[in-house]
């Protein structure tokens, strides 16, 4: 199907992401890692799966790990990789930077961080490696505000709501008042409403 095709249909009607899947070496290892590392929690996975596996579940997503004792260790990615912000990764929202490196750092955990500026907002950004080598962020990206830049309807109808909380977040960064923050909130839906 050729791209201008594609764009003749509407999207297909998701609602939000539901999982990631991971194929590991240690089902333990892994297990131990999402759980007492990021939080999450073992869930009850379907009895009719034939291969080895593990479901876990936290902050709105699953993480589904999948044992492949037929992959080779050596296919795996290797934690002993460069730590490369710019490589494929997962990243995690989280409520104190600081604390997570200092966590990190507890247990041992190498990580890299790099910090991104846009018009006097920070977002501080933690990587590291799972016990298979996928890369993990945390971050406070929140801190950016989401701006479209699509004409999409159904990206106008949800935006009044995600601008009302970015425009509260960079109120709050910026030490800005009521006034101010309602001053961004008209001028975002203003820019938005352009952009249709």
């Amino acid at each position: 199907m050729e791209i201008e095709e594609i764009g003749s249909f509407p999207p297909l009607p998701l609602l939000s992401l539901n999982h990631i899947s991971l194929l590991c070496r240690s089902l333990r290892t892994s297990i131990r890692f999402y759980e007492e590392i990021l939080g999450f929690v073992m869930i009850k996975r379907p009895s009719s799966f034939n291969f080895d596996g593990a479901w876990l579940f936290n902050y709105g997503v699953g993480i589904h790990l999948l044992k492949n004792s037929s992959v080779d260790a050596s296919d795996f990615l290797r934690e002993s990789r460069p730590i490369n912000p710019k490589d494929n990764h997962i990243s995690f929202q989280c409520t104190d930077v600081g604390l997570v490196k200092m966590r990190l750092e507890e247990m041992g955990i190498k990580y890299a961080k790099a910090t991104v500026e846009d018009s006097g907002i920070k977002v501080d950004q933690v990587f590291f490696h799972d016990p298979d080598g996928y890369m993990i962020e945390i971050c406070n990206c929140d801190n950016l505000p989401v701006l479209p830049l699509s004409s999409s309807a159904l990206i106008k109808e949800q935006v009044p709501t995600m601008m009302s909380a970015s425009c509260k977040r960079a109120a709050a960064i910026l030490g800005c008042g009521i006034m101010m923050e309602s001053m961004m909130e008209s001028l975002s839906m203003e820019m938005i409403n352009m952009s249709f």
